[in-house]
């Protein structure tokens, strides 16, 4: 094989939704303020209960449905997250545990934001590499277990969930080529550090390297995958920040793209948020089925990854 392929989506929201009026009654904040700065209406907020390996399971279990796959033939599953409590086992052990599969090589990837590329090229590369057949790349995070409550700079940001692809080999590629990298002097941009570990970021500094660094490295992305932006039928790009979103696409030239904007009703997802928009504009059918579409993510660490798929 040379390649591989996206065959099929799934993802998974908690039921309780915390909405901005809600949020207000809690810090010094209003609807207006948030949607002004960070363009959120709402988020998803999982239970107590609610683990990240259990979020992952469901997203993995309607991914693998819609693939149509018997779950036996999954040789490959990789986790991103950075919100797991436990240092062992890892996600993707207790994922596969949960689905029933025979022996998959499992493992987690931990870069944030930007966790879900990772993951994904991860798995193309283990494809082609003829390492594995068949993989399961999730996106998870549960940031709940990990905000400070009373900070209004970050607990309007975040959101909980999980999406996942089924990823299989392939004749022709149609996983582009990953553009990943860090920027080791922003390490301490993004971070959830020590036991006592709360979300935190410096927010400027970050917004100012996405809206000035980012677009330059996004259509790296398009020249590796030999696709002009204005090809583009859809870009999905990790859900941090309207303000963010919004500009890029625009600067990048996808003039044709539909545009994910689920951070309006999801929030800040972290390694979720492209495989759960990404799904919601597959099952609502907004993007054609082979139509390019580009994935990019940014985030903690300060790292950055992002290729170009073919819509399933």
């Amino acid at each position: 094989m040379t390649g591989s392929r996206v065959v099929a989506l799934g993802h998974y929201q908690p039921e309780r939704v915390l909405t901005n009026d809600e949020l207000a009654t809690m810090v010094e904040t209003s609807d207006e303020w948030i949607q002004s700065r960070v363009g959120i209406r709402e988020r998803r907020i999982a239970a107590p209960d609610e683990q990240v390996d259990e979020m992952a399971w469901r997203a993995a279990e309607k991914a693998v449905a819609n693939a149509g796959i018997d779950k036996a033939e999954i040789d490959f599953v990789v986790v991103a997250t950075c919100t797991a409590i436990d240092r062992s086992p890892n996600i993707a052990a207790r994922v596969a545990n949960r689905l029933g599969l025979g022996s998959p090589a499992a493992l987690d990837v931990n870069t944030a934001c930007s966790g879900f590329a990772h993951a994904l090229a991860t798995a193309d590369h283990a494809i082609r590499a003829g390492a594995a057949s068949k993989a399961l790349v999730i996106g998870v995070e549960k940031l709940s277990d990990f905000t400070d409550w009373t900070d209004r700079s970050t607990c309007v940001l975040i959101g909980d969930g999980a999406g996942a692809a089924v990823v299989v080999a392939s004749d022709e590629p149609e996983i582009g080529p990953v553009v990943w990298g860090s920027v080791p002097e922003m390490s301490d941009a993004v971070r959830i550090e020590g036991h006592d570990a709360k979300f935190a970021q410096e927010g400027q500094s970050v917004f100012r390297w996405t809206t000035t660094q980012l677009p330059a490295i996004a259509k790296q992305v398009c020249e590796k995958s030999g696709i002009a932006p204005e090809d583009l039928g859809g870009v999905v790009l990790h859900q941090a920040n309207l303000r963010i979103i919004e500009p890029l696409a625009k600067r990048l030239g996808a003039v044709n793209a539909v545009v994910a904007k689920d951070v309006v009703e999801s929030g800040n997802t972290s390694a979720a948020s492209i495989p759960i928009a990404l799904s919601k504009l597959v099952e609502r059918r907004e993007i054609p089925s082979g139509a390019p579409v580009l994935l990019f993510g940014f985030g903690g660490g300060l790292s950055y990854a992002g290729q170009v798929i073919r819509c399933p």
